[in-house]
Protein backbone atom coordinates (compact mmCIF):
# COMPACT_ATOMS: atom_id res chain seq x y z
CA UNK A 1 0.00 0.00 0.00
CA UNK A 2 1.04 3.56 -0.55
CA UNK A 3 0.57 6.54 1.78
CA UNK A 4 -2.66 5.90 3.70
CA UNK A 5 -3.64 9.56 3.46
CA UNK A 6 -6.55 10.31 5.79
CA UNK A 7 -7.35 6.65 6.38
CA UNK A 8 -6.15 5.55 9.81
CA UNK A 9 -6.03 1.90 10.77
CA UNK A 10 -9.31 2.31 12.70
CA UNK A 11 -11.08 3.89 9.73
CA UNK A 12 -9.84 1.18 7.37
CA UNK A 13 -11.01 -1.48 9.82
CA UNK A 14 -14.49 0.04 9.97
CA UNK A 15 -14.73 0.24 6.19
CA UNK A 16 -13.48 -3.35 5.79
CA UNK A 17 -16.01 -4.69 8.29
CA UNK A 18 -18.83 -2.84 6.53
CA UNK A 19 -17.78 -4.00 3.07
CA UNK A 20 -17.22 -7.61 4.09
CA UNK A 21 -20.34 -7.88 6.25
CA UNK A 22 -22.80 -5.89 4.14
CA UNK A 23 -21.38 -5.83 0.61
CA UNK A 24 -19.64 -9.16 0.02
CA UNK A 25 -21.39 -9.60 -3.34
CA UNK A 26 -20.23 -6.14 -4.44
CA UNK A 27 -16.64 -6.99 -3.46
CA UNK A 28 -16.81 -10.08 -5.67
CA UNK A 29 -18.40 -8.16 -8.55
CA UNK A 30 -15.70 -5.48 -8.39
CA UNK A 31 -12.93 -8.07 -8.37
CA UNK A 32 -14.40 -10.08 -11.23
CA UNK A 33 -14.84 -7.09 -13.52
CA UNK A 34 -12.27 -4.50 -12.44
CA UNK A 35 -9.70 -6.74 -10.79
CA UNK A 36 -9.20 -9.02 -13.75
CA UNK A 37 -10.55 -12.09 -11.96
CA UNK A 38 -13.66 -13.15 -13.93
CA UNK A 39 -13.55 -16.66 -12.46
CA UNK A 40 -13.35 -15.55 -8.84
CA UNK A 41 -15.67 -17.33 -6.45
CA UNK A 42 -15.08 -15.17 -3.35
CA UNK A 43 -13.58 -11.81 -2.44
CA UNK A 44 -13.05 -9.95 0.79
CA UNK A 45 -11.68 -6.49 1.32
CA UNK A 46 -8.31 -6.52 3.09
CA UNK A 47 -7.29 -2.86 3.01
CA UNK A 48 -7.30 0.52 1.37
CA UNK A 49 -5.33 3.70 1.16
CA UNK A 50 -5.84 7.01 -0.60
CA UNK A 51 -5.02 5.48 -3.99
CA UNK A 52 -6.78 2.12 -4.07
CA UNK A 53 -8.59 -0.76 -2.45
CA UNK A 54 -7.25 -4.24 -1.76
CA UNK A 55 -8.96 -7.60 -1.73
CA UNK A 56 -8.16 -11.25 -1.12
CA UNK A 57 -9.77 -13.08 -4.03
CA UNK A 58 -10.38 -16.81 -4.33
CA UNK A 59 -9.87 -17.87 -7.94
CA UNK A 60 -9.29 -21.47 -8.97
CA UNK A 61 -9.35 -22.50 -5.33
CA UNK A 62 -6.39 -20.23 -4.50
CA UNK A 63 -6.58 -16.96 -2.57
CA UNK A 64 -4.67 -14.15 -4.26
CA UNK A 65 -4.29 -10.44 -3.53
CA UNK A 66 -5.90 -7.96 -5.90
CA UNK A 67 -5.42 -4.21 -5.78
CA UNK A 68 -7.75 -1.92 -7.71
CA UNK A 69 -6.82 1.75 -8.03
CA UNK A 70 -9.35 4.47 -7.37
CA UNK A 71 -10.23 6.84 -10.22
CA UNK A 72 -8.50 9.61 -8.28
CA UNK A 73 -6.62 10.04 -5.02
CA UNK A 74 -9.07 10.24 -2.12
CA UNK A 75 -8.59 12.90 0.52
CA UNK A 76 -11.48 12.28 2.91
CA UNK A 77 -13.54 9.39 4.20
CA UNK A 78 -16.89 10.22 2.48
CA UNK A 79 -15.16 9.81 -0.88
CA UNK A 80 -14.68 6.10 -0.21
CA UNK A 81 -18.40 5.41 -0.43
CA UNK A 82 -18.76 7.36 -3.65
CA UNK A 83 -15.79 5.60 -5.21
CA UNK A 84 -16.94 2.13 -4.18
CA UNK A 85 -20.42 2.83 -5.55
CA UNK A 86 -18.85 4.01 -8.81
CA UNK A 87 -16.70 0.88 -9.00
CA UNK A 88 -19.69 -1.37 -8.27
CA UNK A 89 -21.81 0.26 -10.97
CA UNK A 90 -18.95 0.10 -13.49
CA UNK A 91 -18.32 -3.55 -12.64
CA UNK A 92 -22.00 -4.50 -12.96
CA UNK A 93 -22.21 -2.78 -16.34
CA UNK A 94 -19.06 -4.56 -17.55
CA UNK A 95 -20.35 -7.96 -16.47
CA UNK A 96 -23.82 -7.49 -17.92
CA UNK A 97 -22.85 -6.32 -21.28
Amino acid sequence: MTDPGPFTEDVVGQIMRHMNDDHADDCLTICRALGGRPGATAARMTGLDADGIEFAVTDGGVEQPVRIPFAERLTERPQVRHEVVRMTEEARAALSG
